[in-house]
């Protein structure tokens, strides 16, 4: 019906490419418009100022001959002032704009192995848009970011890879685990050489003590009960810790049971014996 008035109404974020007689007469920017079509003019086509975005799989080798899909993502749009260059002089934009991704990616990546070319997506990226930058701004589009969203190794690489990691983290962990253990074994080793030090040390100041013992207790009986000689003291020593003996394997024997002479006449027998024992011992020497 607008057209039946020559009025033509041009969308926001659009612009529309008119024509008179077949020869670019124009750019309409959006709003409402006379268009005297009687006069030969018409609108040929209309273009969308707004970003659009193409993403590009491509294909390409690392240095170390792994094949890769890589993923690009670019976001463009066209510029107003150059509507006509837009319109004119590409058939297919989007199909230009994948031609020079391929060639810009396919010329990068077989520069980089593998792990690089991951580490360095941003330069690839900055790689494609520069290159789509200066040849897109002579046709009237503005390349305004490319992103490089993936880099897909075959999946017999990904198996590959993800086998290497395992492998390192498992090898770090035995060695995580292995000094763990020598850490726990020096530490019992110096634990036990403590303990047995400490132990040794114990031993040593008992047996001293015991033996300033015994000396302070012959000294102290020989003054008190004179006529008395310390080999008579060390004897009743000996048969006192004859029966401290006895009375501690009762106590601490696992056997629920001790036998040991039981009379009157048992003390005088140990006795007995001690002293004879005593006296053997002191004619072989």
């Amino acid at each position: 019906m607008g057209q039946l008035f020559c009025c033509l109404q041009v969308g926001q974020s659009s612009v529309a490419i008119k024509e008179e007689f077949g020869k670019f007469d124009g750019v309409l920017e959006p709003g409402c418009h006379f268009l005297p079509w009687i006069f030969g003019k018409r609108v040929v086509g209309y273009l969308s100022l707004r970003v659009q975005q193409l993403i590009v799989r491509c294909e390409t080798k690392t240095k170390d001959n792994v094949f890769v899909t890589v993923v690009a993502n670019v976001q463009y749009r066209t510029l107003a002032n150059r509507a006509s260059d837009a319109f004119y002089k590409l058939s297919n934009t989007k199909s230009q704009i994948q031609a020079y991704v391929f060639d810009v990616i396919r010329a990068t990546v077989p520069k980089l192995n593998l792990d690089d070319a991951f580490v360095q997506k941003n330069e690839i990226a900055k790689a494609v848009e520069e290159e789509l930058e200066k040849a897109m701004s002579a046709y009237g589009y503005e390349i305004v970011q490319t992103l490089i969203v993936d880099i897909e190794p075959d999946e017999q690489v990904k198996r590959a890879m993800n086998e290497i990691n395992t492998a390192v983290r498992q090898r770090m962990t035995a060695n995580e685990k292995a000094e763990a253990e020598k850490i726990i074994q020096i530490k019992k080793a110096e634990g036990e050489a403590e303990s047995k030090y400490l132990s040794g040390l114990g031993i040593a100041r008992q047996r001293q003590a015991i033996v300033d013992g015994l000396r302070d207790s012959v000294l102290g009986f020989a003054e008190n009960v004179p006529g008395t000689t310390a080999k008579d003291i060390m004897d009743m020593v000996l048969v006192t810790q004859y029966f401290d003996t006895m009375k501690e394997i009762g106590a601490t024997s696992k056997s629920s049971a001790v036998f040991i002479p039981h009379g009157p006449g048992a003390v005088r027998d140990v006795s007995t014996q001690i002293r004879e024992g005593l006296l053997q011992a002191s004619s072989l020497q």
